[in-house]
């Protein structure tokens, strides 16, 4: 049923909050809103820093253990999930071109619970994320320092999102090129060994079963899901109804086929050892005969980390400046810098709480966590998207569908533990919404 007010989800401002003027500025008593300075190349680079960065280091090992034999096979939902969700996102963020994301679109089309659902398991989800990706930098970069090494990450790295977005878009730009370089010279050394094995391609180790192969999906999906990044940062892009739409597919398409090399020439040459790798891509170039590469391997490993790690502080903290807006989180973390234009305080807040986390917690476990509440946001974008009307550039029904269900499905299909932890922390939120609207406050 298309939601009323001109498709505002019942909003009685029928939608007229996410049509502020092109350049950003509203009128005098409006909250300040934040700088177009990104063009589609920066878009679509800031992306590949968070999807790159996470999964092609970090999520291939877990994934092979959940799917035994049928790792490339998780590789098909995986895609499909994330391309489902990103299109929908798309439309819905050339809809709604302001920080947020998808707690912006599900506020907008379902109602303020729902958005507020997504933004909080968006925030809690990919801190969750920063945290792992910090210790991925220290577990690669000085493992017997690994939590020193995440607390200092993730405070260089906030000091330069701090410092403007233009700066961290240029610094994510230096990351994804070296990172895609030394994932070419992996592919190159393995391909081209006399230990690659086309065999080894359905010998990843154990059977395959349909919850495995799920499973892995779910843990592959965490790698994809660095298209967020480019959603809400939507009040930060040149002609957001052009400029997002363009970027989410191409950087989706590339990493799409970034993890698909990687995975066939890893598994050429380890096939079943892929699943107890401690380090796959090293261990990888190993077996391939090219010892002198692992070392390039690690760093390569460290800068991923910090490219995906620069990226989910930067989303995060915007989800955090349009919660606050609309005072589901603190309202004075709503500022936006009137010099850098960025929400410093935003800024600052997530970058305490990450280094916090980063100090104290076990990587074990976060990739799952974080899965689990991203899925259920991106849930919420699939059923935003379902509300579009064709006026309004709504996908093919089949997009918000196919990809709502296969949300559902991946989201159950984790570790028990992580199911269990993400679904309490987002009825933590839910009832967090319950205790405001009790209150009396209002957005």
């Amino acid at each position: 049923m298309p939601p009323p007010s001109g498709g505002a989800g019942g909003r009685r401002d029928g939608g007229k909050r996410a049509q502020e003027p092109a350049d950003g500025r509203r009128g005098p008593d409006a909250a300040p809103r934040l700088r177009r300075r990104l063009g589609t190349f920066d878009a679509v680079v800031i992306g590949l820093g968070s999807m790159i960065g996470a999964g092609v280091f970090a999520a291939l090992a877990p994934a092979a253990r959940a799917a035994g034999s049928g790792l490339l096979l998780a590789l098909v939902p995986a895609a499909v999930v994330a391309y489902c969700n990103a299109t929908s996102s798309a439309r819905l963020a050339a809809r709604y071109p302001a920080s947020g994301g998808t707690y912006v679109y599900g506020r907008e089309r379902l109602g303020e619970f729902w958005g507020h659902l997504a933004g909080w398991g968006f925030v809690v989800g990919k801190t969750a994320s920063c945290a792992a990706m910090a210790l991925t930098v220290g577990l690669y970069a000085w493992p017997g320092q690994a939590h020193a090494v995440a607390v200092a990450a993730v405070v260089a790295l906030t000091a330069v999102n701090y410092a403007g977005v233009q700066k961290a878009a240029w610094l994510t730009r230096a990351i994804v090129a070296v990172v895609l370089a030394v994932l070419a010279a992996v592919v190159v050394a393995c391909l081209t060994s006399g230990e690659a094995d086309p065999a080894r391609l359905g010998t990843g180790g154990g059977d395959v079963s349909p919850g495995g192969v799920l499973q892995a999906a779910g843990l592959l999906f965490f790698a994809f899901a660095g298209y967020a990044r480019i959603a809400t940062l939507g009040e930060e892009v040149r002609d957001p109804a052009r400029t997002i739409p363009r970027a989410i597919p191409l950087a989706l398409g590339i990493t799409l086929a970034v993890y698909a090399a990687v995975a066939v020439a890893v598994l050429g040459v380890l096939g079943g050892g892929l699943a107890s790798a401690t380090a796959p891509l090293a261990d990888a170039v190993r077996a391939a005969g090219a010892a002198e590469l692992a070392p390039v391997v690690r760093t390569g490993a460290a800068v991923a980390a910090l490219g995906s790690l620069l990226s989910l502080i930067l989303g995060v903290s915007r989800t955090t400046l349009a919660m606050a807006r609309d005072r589901h989180l603190p309202p004075v973390l709503a500022a936006v810098h009137p010099r850098s234009g960025v929400p410093h305080r935003a800024e600052l807040a997530v970058g305490a709480v990450v280094a916090v986390v980063a100090a104290t917690a076990d990587l074990r476990g976060a990739i799952g966590f974080s899965s689990f509440c991203v899925l259920v946001y991106y849930a919420v974008a699939n059923a935003s998207a379902w509300t579009l009307t064709p006026a309004e550039g709504r996908p093919p029904r089949v997009v918000p569908a196919l990809g709502l269900a296969g949300c559902a499905a991946l989201a159950l299909s984790l570790p028990f533990a992580s199911v269990v932890s993400g679904a309490a922390v987002l009825a933590g939120g839910a009832a967090l919404y319950g205790v405001r609207r009790a209150a009396g406050a209002r957005p």
